[in-house]
């Protein structure tokens, strides 16, 4: 009798396992990266918001809680606002405040919320470690 050439069903079983419990074991940890990625580029969006907040106070004597058109003239990047809503809120003072706020919206909601205000204070502070 010859045999034949190729792989016994059980090979491909096996095969199919390993290759089934390796994804299973990458996959989360792929989906951490990407949660851990967006909270940095929201991150450094919160600080150039920050940036531009200290320009327009030069310029205004005032914070504005405008991100837009008429007042920081700033628009999140496309991809990071499918993924947080950035808000400013100003008080007036003496001396004037403002806190930027980007709260996490879709997949990123289970990462939760971040804050920064005018003092350079970051909540929560463990993730701005990183």
């Amino acid at each position: 009798m010859r045999r034949s050439a190729g792989f016994t069903l059980i090979e491909l079983m096996v095969v199919t396992a390993v290759i089934s419990i390796l994804a299973a074991i990458a996959y989360p940890s792929y989906q951490n990266y990407i949660v851990r990625a967006n909270r940095s580029s929201a991150m450094q969006f919160m600080l150039y918001m920050a940036s531009r907040e200290e320009q327009f106070l030069l310029d205004a004597s005032s914070y504005t809680a405008t991100i837009g058109a008429g007042g920081l003239n700033l628009a999140p990047p496309a991809d990071l606002a499918t993924r947080y809503t950035f808000t400013v809120a100003v008080t007036a003072g003496p001396p004037p405040t403002y806190t930027v706020t980007a709260t996490a919206i879709g997949n990123q909601a289970s990462d939760g919320n971040l804050t920064l205000d005018n003092l350079g204070q970051k909540l929560p502070a463990d993730k701005w470690k990183g």
